[in-house]
């Protein structure tokens, strides 16, 4: 999963970092007196950018590139270890306790490539002796053997996207393989990780509740420990947002919606986040780093970072296009751009996050991850209170059922107090 790209602060506009720095003089400029006042600093996640995949499919909006040429493989890792040992300065004596490598397909890296780079993590970071260290994968690009490599690589995790297991909905999809690929990469997962989890989407182009469930069942059929559901949305700047797709209506989507929900609940399933559904024990501990608004050092083409300091948080962003990254990073400094999260902005951003998650937040945390009074936001909670989307008292705050229907409604009205 992609770290969440934020609103830019309106208060502080994002400024060039293309030109090489001494990365510890830039860090000490981090830890002067600033506009907030963090009593501690958040956990601390690392994520990692592959950009390149087999097809770009026409719903994605994430920064992936069609991998026409060979893959320049090494030199890559040869930027992504130079873009870590710039940032380090700015995380020195914090533990890294998730890991994860997104894309793109970072399952076509060889298993030689990704052995370095889990050598070069472990070499340059102090990672958590229990770290939870997750990798995605696609099915079409797995293959026993090498998925046996990288568990011993120390990858704990898999995330693979199946998306459908219907062959049809796949190619509309614009997906590289088909359902009985689906179904022997999550058979090699099973044989290889016993922690891994399932991305699906639903409202599909031409997607029947029947066929919904189909997939559903299917899914739950192998027990996953985790399950990422996702409804498919048109993104701008896709394929599928300039020639749009037929798909279900709005109460169509809703029965599928009550179904997965039920079905899910019935399989022992616990709905913790939107998208997410987990079995015991199992919740995805990167993803709720996001969503309770921690920290992440984002290193790769076009990764985004969250970095607090004790009187800022601070945001990144690296170059994107994979060639400008590896040039870049090799001169001494991948960030393209980076800038302060101002006050004004602050409050949405906790916000954005906190609210997905079903269970919500201890006020508290509000306080200890942005440096500011809950009172900060008393006009949002009131006018989200009153009108039915969030609970709150003393020890929680969280979204109603209503509040979960419509969150994009809620999270915009804290948008609003900026």
């Amino acid at each position: 999963m992609i770290p969440i790209k934020p609103a830019s602060s309106a208060a502080v506009p994002p400024t060039p970092a293309a030109t090489p720095r001494d990365a510890a003089t830039a860090a000490l400029q981090y830890l002067q007196p600033g506009a907030l006042n963090l009593a501690a600093l958040p956990p601390l996640s690392l994520y990692t950018h592959w950009p390149w995949c087999v097809r770009k499919c026409p719903y994605c909006d994430f920064n992936s590139h069609e991998s026409k040429d060979p893959i320049p493989e090494q030199a890559y890792l040869d930027a992504l270890r130079a873009d870590l040992e710039q940032s380090l300065p700015l995380i020195w004596g914090r533990k890294i306790h998730t890991v994860f490598i997104g894309g793109g397909t970072p399952s076509l890296m060889s298993a030689a490539g990704l052995e370095r780079l889990m050598s070069d993590l472990r070499t340059l970071l102090p990672l958590d002796l229990d770290a939870e260290i997750t990798m995605e994968a696609n099915p079409g690009t797995f293959e026993a053997d090498k998925f046996k490599s990288f568990r011993a690589s120390g990858i704990n995790r898999l995330s693979i996207g199946i998306q459908s297991f219907d062959s049809r909905h796949l190619q509309a999809l614009g997906r590289i393989h088909d359902a009985n690929e689906a179904i022997k990469a999550v058979e090699i997962a099973q044989a290889n990780f016993d922690n891994f989890n399932l991305d699906l989407m639903y409202a599909l182009p031409g997607q029947l509740l029947s066929e919904a469930q189909a997939d559903i069942d299917m899914a739950l059929g192998f027990a996953p420990p985790h399950l990422s559901l996702y409804h498919l949305t048109m993104e701008p700047n896709t394929v599928f947002a300039k020639y749009p797709p037929a798909v279900p209506d709005d109460d169509a989507t809703a029965d599928i919606q009550d179904m997965i929900a039920a079905r899910t609940a019935a399989a022992g399933y616990d709905h913790y986040e939107v998208s997410a559904y987990a079995r015991p024990g199992h919740r995805a501990r990167h993803n709720l780093n996001y969503w309770r608004f921690g920290d992440y050092l984002g290193i790769g083409a076009g990764a985004h970072s969250k970095l607090s300091f004790p009187h800022r948080v601070l945001r990144q962003a690296r170059y994107k296009q994979p060639a400008s990254f590896m040039e870049a990073a090799m001169k001494g400094n991948a960030v393209a751009e980076e800038h302060e999260i101002g006050r004004a902005d602050m409050g949405f951003e906790f916000m954005l996050n906190g609210l997905r998650l079903t269970e919500g937040f201890d006020p508290n945390l509000f306080g200890e991850r942005t440096g500011m009074p809950l009172n900060a936001i008393e006009k949002g909670l009131n006018e989200a209170e009153s009108k039915g989307l969030i609970y709150r008292d003393f020890r929680v705050i969280r979204p109603t059922a209503l509040g979960q229907r419509f969150l994009n409604d809620l999270q915009e009205i804290f948008l609003a107090e900026g």
